[in-house]
């Protein structure tokens, strides 16, 4: 039997078990109990309300504060690895080092001082991000609403869920870096010419209507900055968990059709793969260089 012919009786046969099981298991209709939603639902931990502001803790403070600890640590380590003989993981901390000096920082911003003072900023960007999306990837007891028995103690199921899947937190990314890169380009140009070198080179004779129109443009567009660089890291990390959510049993529970599980569910085990092997640092790797690229030209000689 040709190789071709094995692909074909496997798939078949495949199919055949899972049509099987749909006349064997039936439809048990939409499990209306199930919402899907709250899966991102921010349940407070801890209560805490200071001046009618709500700064309770959650779920995402956890995974922030993982985050967070995570990055001091690799940036620690990284730091002090880099001053030692060569070792064993000396090579994986110089494809690192390398990846945040010279693809990200050095590659996208030309003055060396510039880059050599926001090189710290730009890797620990990088890092907090892809930390925030890999460990979204690791189930955790965070599910209150479905606690599971043990011992007689409740304690809360295992679950996924990234801070960068709540826009919140990509959102605060992007406010510091817009305004970051526009404080450096003022601090480079003065506020008058930062502003004078958002219109692109060439334009002198051009007349003033038109100038203008070119520069209303190039400010809108600056403002769409905050839009696509939040809505970017935000929409993919939400996305993936959304598929492995689906794929990985909640569509069959929400439709009642629990033979639908055995389609989805190798999916579930590609899209995984997917999103740790691949989205998770090249979101991480987007962000922090489009931000070098931000700062580089917002201190260029043109724009």
């Amino acid at each position: 039997m040709t190789r071709k012919a094995k692909i074909f009786l496997g798939v078949g046969i495949y199919f055949a078990i899972l049509i099987l099981l749909l006349v064997v298991l039936g439809n048990e209709g939409k499990n209306e109990s199930f919402q899907p939603q709250n899966e991102f639902k921010l349940d407070p931990w801890i209560s805490i309300e200071i001046a009618g502001i709500d700064l309770s803790i959650n779920k995402a403070v956890l995974y922030l504060l993982l985050a967070c600890g995570l990055t001091i640590g690799a940036m620690t380590f990284i730091a002090s690895r880099m001053q030692r003989e060569p070792n064993k993981i000396q090579m994986a901390v110089e494809l690192a080092y390398d990846l945040t000096r010279n693809n990200i920082t050095r590659g996208n911003i030309p003055d060396e001082r510039l880059a050599q003072r926001w090189f710290p900023f730009l890797a620990t960007l990088f890092f907090f991000i892809w930390f925030s999306n890999m460990i979204g990837f690791l189930p955790l007891p965070i599910n209150t609403e479905h606690k599971i028995d043990i011992f007689g103690l409740e304690v809360p199921s295992l679950a996924l869920y990234a801070a960068t899947a709540n826009l919140s937190i990509p959102l605060v990314l992007t406010l510091v870096v817009w305004f970051s890169y526009h404080v450096e380009g003022i601090r480079a140009k003065g506020f008058i010419g930062y502003l004078k070198s958002w219109l692109p080179p060439g334009l002198e004779s051009m007349n003033p209507a038109a100038k203008a129109f070119i520069f209303v443009i190039e400010a809108v567009s600056q403002f769409a900055r905050l839009i696509s660089l939040s809505v970017r890291l935000f929409a993919n990390i939400l996305a993936g968990h959304l598929l492995l959510l689906f794929m990985g049993g909640g569509l069959a529970v929400l439709l009642g059709v629990a033979a639908l599980g055995l389609l989805t569910f190798p999916l579930a085990f590609f899209f995984f793969i997917l999103e740790v092997g691949l989205i998770a640092t090249l979101q991480a790797f987007i962000f922090s260089t489009l931000t070098a690229i931000y700062l580089g030209g917002a201190t260029a000689e043109t724009h």
